[in-house]
């Protein structure tokens, strides 16, 4: 059984959803909705029809996730719902409250796609850090991690989010603002992932060394990390070996390599990526992301 969570915790989760609403909200209505670009979504699709009959697009949003949040309670539960559909109710509050002040961040397109899309990534990896999402879309990707967890979330959301741009470029036959759409689309997938994963990713090092006795001593106490001793054989000598397995952050890869090649030059050292890695030193094994 899960344990229970704490008021503080219920104020840092809700404070967080609300932060990342408005930081979207800016995104959106200060540089994608006054340069046409659109956004990614549910929210894309509520701007599609704002164009072709002025609906509300908050408004709009909210009705069109009604069904979402039905599927999201039977699978995820009640806290799961109530936390997304904050974030959904609030990031669209934010937009029509916006929408009041007719104020553009800039009329260049390009400018709007990219710093639009940093904002918008950053509202919503900010939302997915408190474990919720902003209804819609999300919720599909929600869905789709369960079955497909070696995609990340960003890159998820950058799949359906293409579909939506291709039925807007089809409806409006505007390419070139379904050129500068997709490039917003990809800075907010990677702007998400930033925010969920971090800037650099961590890596595996796999060290075959007969001096690894020498090696796991120098990597423990130089790095502070911890390895795992994995045992080998040689094919071709059937000589037995061991293998030095050590996760570390991406700055640390020359300290490997200057401790590999200090204590034994001729050991053969892999470095591989990791893109998720929880536990002592990186990510809390309970995030959700």
């Amino acid at each position: 059984m899960l344990p229970k969570r704490t008021v503080t915790e219920y104020v840092k989760e809700y404070a967080l959803i609300i932060l990342g609403s408005a930081i979207y909200g800016v995104g959106f209505e200060f540089f994608f909705y006054p340069n046409e670009v659109l956004a990614g979504g549910l929210t894309g699709v509520a701007m599609i029809i704002n164009m072709l009959t002025d609906l509300p697009v908050g408004v709009m949003n909210i009705v069109m996730n009604i069904p979402l949040f039905i599927a999201a309670w039977r699978r995820f539960g009640l806290g799961f719902v109530i936390g997304s559909f904050t974030g959904m109710a609030a990031s669209s509050v934010f937009i029509d409250l916006f929408s009041l002040l007719h104020w553009e961040a800039t009329d260049n397109i390009l400018l709007a796609a990219i710093f639009g899309g940093l904002l918008n990534g950053l509202g919503l990896g900010i939302i997915y850090r408190a474990g919720v999402t902003t209804g819609g879309v999300d919720i599909v990707v929600k869905f789709l991690r369960i079955k497909y967890q070696y995609l990340n979330f960003g890159t998820l959301m950058l799949i359906l989010d293409v579909a939506i741009l291709a039925v807007y470029a089809l409806i409006f036959n505007t390419l070139e603002a379904a050129m500068y759409s997709t490039i917003a689309m990809f800075v907010v997938s990677r702007a998400i992932d930033v925010v969920l994963y971090g800037l650099s990713a961590s890596k595996v090092c796999y060290i075959i060394s007969d001096e690894s006795d020498k090696l796991k001593n120098t990597i423990t106490h130089q790095l502070g990390r911890g390895v795992t001793l994995l045992h080998g054989e040689g094919a071709y000598t059937g000589k037995a070996k061991n293998v030095i397995l050590c996760v570390i952050k991406k700055t640390q890869i020359t300290q490997v390599r200057r401790i590999v090649k200090t204590v034994d030059v001729h050991a053969f050292l892999i470095v591989t990526d990791a893109r998720d890695v929880f536990g002592n030193g990186f990510e809390n094994i309970e995030s959700e992301n």
